[in-house]
């Protein structure tokens, strides 16, 4: 009897794909087409506008096309590679930062636009800061007139906290910052920042953007000096940009400073090789005497390894600082200096226990050799020296002040006998 073969069948579960699980196409202009038409409906009424995209974030897919709604509401169009907004014969948002008019009340109120649909779609937070980040790369594509307005509308997101200030660090790329975009917009910012708010406001800002350090790339390699800077913010009235930078650039110049002296005195250079290299350094840098003081006798003395035993250690950094005096000399050029420069000694003598008797000793030499004048000493122990140890340095320097000041008054009377004999 013969078995009628079985045929083989399908084994598994037949799945089958439901209409709404099926992926929609991505479409972006098409989701423009219906965000620009409603916003455009609404006759530039701004409460109508939000209204309209609140509404609309249940119907559309804002997460999906979260960019593209961005670049709607900065730009009035969906924005290709390099920052050109894509026409294809599609209207144009009249509610937008570029079509807002260039004054902080109409900017501040679109911003508000941002405020709600971030508020409604927490998502969009992000997605705003990522857009800011990329349009901000496209600076170059957009007219002066763009330029301008989403600047201010940069202003007003970070100083209402909707973006963080990190996308400031985009503008240094290099094909902005040689078109000197980066610089006009900096000064834009910068310019409506302190019309509203406190500079240490803003340079909380750049710090946090990682720019507080970089100000100087915001110039072309080739224009990139000190002078050039304050010449151009000072033009634009921005002088809290102008001192930052200036305090930003003494502090890295004195820290190469710093190096310098410290190799130029383990290489045993001369105190004229030493002057010189500071002199065009501070001209160069703009960095006052007052400034200088503090560094140089900090270097001389670091640049140094000390005898341990007291009477070889006197004997040791006197023979030390009358090599370097002239270098001290250089810059004690005022009272204001020389007192400084006694404040420093003192202060140095006080947190160095083995140099706390050597005071008086290293006064006088600096006195001998015309570092320190008579009127500076005097006025220093008098009022003008520094609360650390002050008992022990007024002791050890009260035999010498009443010897200046006798030496004055004879000197006085000397002077007053000569003019007697005159008349």
């Amino acid at each position: 009897m013969s078995q009628k073969t079985q045929k083989p069948t399908l084994t598994g579960q037949r799945i089958k794909t439901r209409k709404r699980d099926e992926k929609e196409k991505y479409d972006p202009s098409s989701f423009r087409d219906q965000i620009v038409a409603g916003l455009n409906e609404v006759n530039a009424d701004l409460e109508l506008a939000s209204k309209f995209l609140i509404q609309s974030g249940s119907k559309l897919d804002f997460r999906r096309y979260a960019e593209a709604l961005l670049d709607i509401l900065i730009t009035g169009g969906i924005l290709a590679p390099g920052g050109t907004i894509v026409t294809d014969n599609a209207a144009i948002s009249s509610i937008c930062v570029f079509n807002t008019e260039q004054d902080v009340d109409n900017m501040r109120n679109v911003i508000q636009l941002f405020e709600r649909m971030i508020r409604q779609y927490k998502y969009l937070e992000k997605s705003l800061d990522d857009e800011m980040k990329k349009i901000l790369m496209f600076l170059k594509g957009f007219t002066d007139v763009q330029r301008d307005r989403l600047t201010l509308a940069t202003y007003l997101l970070i100083s209402s906290s909707l973006i963080q200030p990190t996308c400031l660090i985009q503008i240094l790329n290099d094909h902005l910052v040689n078109e000197g975009i980066a610089l006009e917009f900096a000064r834009c910012f910068f310019s409506a920042w302190l019309a509203e708010k406190d500079a240490p406001g803003l340079i909380n800002i750049l710090k946090k953007a990682e720019m507080d350090g970089k100000l100087m790339m915001l110039f072309p390699v080739h224009k990139r000096s000190i002078e050039t800077f304050e010449n151009y913010f000072n033009e634009a009235d921005l002088k809290p940009i102008v001192d930052f930078q200036r305090n930003q650039n003494a502090r890295i110049v004195t820290k190469e400073m710093k190096s310098r002296i410290k190799r130029l005195l383990e290489d045993e250079s001369t105190a004229e090789e030493i002057t010189s290299y500071m002199q065009e350094t501070c001209e160069k840098n703009k960095i006052e005497n007052l400034d200088i003081i503090p560094l140089l006798w900090s270097s001389l003395m670091k640049g140094v390894e000390w005898n341990k035993k007291e009477d070889l250690l006197a004997e040791q950094i006197l023979r030390h600082l009358k090599t370097y005096a002239s270098v001290l000399q250089r810059f004690t050029t005022t009272p204001a200096t020389e007192l400084l420069l006694l404040q420093k000694i003192q202060e140095f003598c006080y947190d160095n226990m083995s140099f706390l008797k050597l005071f008086q000793k290293i006064v006088m030499l600096l006195y001998k050799v015309d570092v320190i004048g008579e009127d500076t000493i005097i006025k220093w122990f008098k009022s003008g020296h520094s609360s650390k140890g002050k008992s022990v340095f007024l002791a050890q320097m009260e035999k010498m002040v009443e010897w200046l000041q006798s030496a004055e008054e004879e000197s006085s009377e000397e002077e007053d006998d000569d003019e007697e004999e005159e008349d």
